[in-house]
């Protein structure tokens, strides 16, 4: 699969500019791998990961993606400043949803992504981490950010953190800068981290059987789930609420709504439907190989 975005042609099934991405048996795995520039990142690789996350979002068989990045002591130490041109550009002065392309919320992907931290996430890194549904880290694992120590603005990615975490200990890490790095257990404590694992080692294995765990499911209603949940950081209560009971309700159109109570009911595995398309009493064609094979579309 090749993809243009702007002056970048990307084809994923070649060696990419400081990533690797793979998928198998349901799930994607995005690995960044500069291990000797601490895994930093580029405006390069930004357009790349957009083609990656295009790719997540629009293959039926993807049900989860797994973030991770290479070596053990940096899972990933920022912006790459020696990579920025003559002009001194790091971003265009356009709107946020024409220039950032970092996160799969970002790039619209509604599909679970685990993110495993190893080692220090610092800035630009911590998009993949504030933008995960779930973040698994390893003991040796530190969060810290370095935007007021380079001039620039810390705003995108403290954002995120000031969803994730108490507003006092968010903005600690945002105005202490390079002062201040979070440890892996204290992320732990106050939410940043939702598993904690005691080496890097440990956290392929652990966001695997969650991953697993996770593709079980019907890949509409996981969907439809986290938009749920992430719309609802978006809304007042009750807003949040009539937002959840939109998406139930659309979801009551879709086969896998009759197929996981059957499947239940017969003791059987489900065969769940991956086109988001689908509507029962239109022919659920979920059971028939060749039609999931084309993601159940014509």
């Amino acid at each position: 699969m090749a993809l243009r975005f702007r002056d970048l042609e990307v084809d994923l099934a070649g060696p990419l500019e400081g990533l690797r991405y793979e998928k198998s048996g349901g799930i994607a795995r995005i690995t960044l791998d500069r291990p000797e520039r601490g895994n930093a990142l580029t405006k390069r690789m930004e357009q790349i990961l957009r083609a990656v996350w295009a790719d997540v979002r629009e293959d039926p068989d993807v049900r989860v993606a797994i973030v991770g990045a290479s070596g053990e002591k940096h899972f990933s130490t920022g912006f790459d400043v020696g990579s920025v041109g003559p002009d001194g550009a790091v971003a265009n002065n356009v709107p946020f949803d024409q220039d950032v392309f970092w996160s799969p919320h970002q790039n619209g992907v509604w599909k679970p992504v685990l993110c495993c931290v190893n080692g220090l996430a610092v800035g630009a890194g911590l998009h993949f981490v504030v933008d995960a549904d779930i973040v698994l880290a390893s003991e040796n694992a530190a969060f810290m950010d370095t935007h007021v120590n380079v001039g620039m603005v810390g705003a995108l990615e403290n954002v995120g953190l000031a969803r994730r975490l108490p507003v006092g200990a968010a903005l600690r890490m945002t105005l202490l800068g390079r002062h201040y790095r979070m440890p892996a257990r204290r992320a732990y404590e106050l939410g940043l981290v939702d598993e904690l694992v005691p080496t890097p080692a440990d956290l392929g294995p652990a966001a695997l059987e969650m991953a697993r765990a996770i593709a079980e499911a019907s890949p509409q209603a996981v969907s439809l789930s986290k938009q749920a949940v992430w719309g609802s950081l978006e809304r007042g209560y009750r807003d949040a609420l009539e937002y959840a009971w939109a998406l139930l309700r659309l979801h009551w159109a879709h086969p896998d709504f009759e197929e996981g109570p059957r499947a239940f009911a017969e003791k059987r595995a489900p065969r769940w439907n991956p086109d988001p398309n689908a509507r029962r009493g239109g022919g659920d064609r979920s059971s028939d190989p060749e039609a999931r094979g084309r993601g159940g579309r014509a």
